[in-house]
């Protein structure tokens, strides 16, 4: 499905209902907007394993603009302002009320965009794998440790001299440093719907949202694995730092890698079941 938000059309895919009968009335589960990392990816990577919250959420997989199936549209507007102000006018169109915000990676860029700029919006905030500022000599570092001179000299050329070749070889030789497990499903990369462009303009460089967490007004998970070379822990002890201390709660996952779910399987979805079901979360 698409719906034109500020401008573009978005992709958007949803799981589950959002009224359920509940003896002599309708029940409003709560919303789930998952964002995804990138840039230049999809939703796809999401699916099947975030149906295991379907049963108390309507989950919203969400494409960004210039994203996956998305309308490109203009360079000029991918930006973190712009993809932020996206996710607050999506749930808007949609008549999304106080929604559950998922970011991974690039997501939680996204998603730390969107809550800073519109705090009073979400009802709860997960940020997995994700940094409020992006060190890259720390990042060159983790994959040197991991992978080894190879593998830092490419994450430096992906990170400070991109091309689509690059992007792709990165793409083959460090992706797989990402995570400590195989990936059980290897036709998922094939079917996620690629753009090098937005990963070609996109830069980190001016992102800095450590000041402006302080704003973000709603209970907030941070989820990292000690074993991520992309968004190392120290990436998400920052941001669990800058956070509102009564609102967050930070989880470790040790022996784990990006996104966290790929690594812990069902001790993250345990968690985050227990987070969204949690009125006074955190605790």
């Amino acid at each position: 499905m698409h719906i034109s938000v500020n401008g573009a059309r978005l992709y958007f895919d949803v799981e589950g209902a959002g009224l359920v009968p509940d003896g002599p009335t309708m029940r409003q589960k709560p919303t789930l907007v998952l964002l995804h990392g990138g840039p230049g990816f999809d939703h796809s990577a999401f699916k099947p394993a975030f149906s295991a919250l379907a049963d108390i959420c309507q989950i919203i997989y969400l494409d960004h603009r210039g994203n996956g199936r998305s309308e490109y549209g203009d360079p000029a507007h991918w930006t973190l302002a712009q993809w932020g102000d996206d996710v607050r006018a999506f749930c808007d169109a949609l008549g999304i009320v106080k929604p559950i915000v998922y970011g991974v990676s690039f997501g939680g860029f996204v998603a730390q965009s969107y809550a800073t700029r519109h705090p009073d919006h979400p009802a709860k905030l997960v940020l997995c794998s994700t940094a409020a500022r992006m060190d890259l000599p720390a990042v060159f570092a983790a994959f040197e440790r991991i992978g080894g001179a190879e593998a830092r000299a490419l994450a430096e050329a992906r990170w400070l001299r991109p091309t689509p070749e690059i992007r792709r070889e990165y793409i083959r030789l460090c992706h797989p440093l990402y995570n400590t497990r195989p990936n059980p499903d290897p036709d998922s990369r094939l079917r996620s719907v690629q753009h090098d462009a937005v990963a070609m303009v996109f830069k980190t460089d001016t992102m800095d949202f450590r000041a402006d967490l302080a704003r973000i007004a709603c209970p907030t998970l941070v989820m990292a694995g000690d074993a991520d070379p992309i968004t190392p822990i120290a990436f998400s002890e920052v941001i669990a730092a800058s956070l509102p201390p009564a609102l967050v709660r930070f989880e470790r996952f040790a022996q784990c890698g990006h996104g966290v779910t790929a690594d812990a399987g069902q001790a993250a979805f345990d968690l985050m079941r227990d987070f969204i079901l949690t009125e006074d979360a955190p605790r």
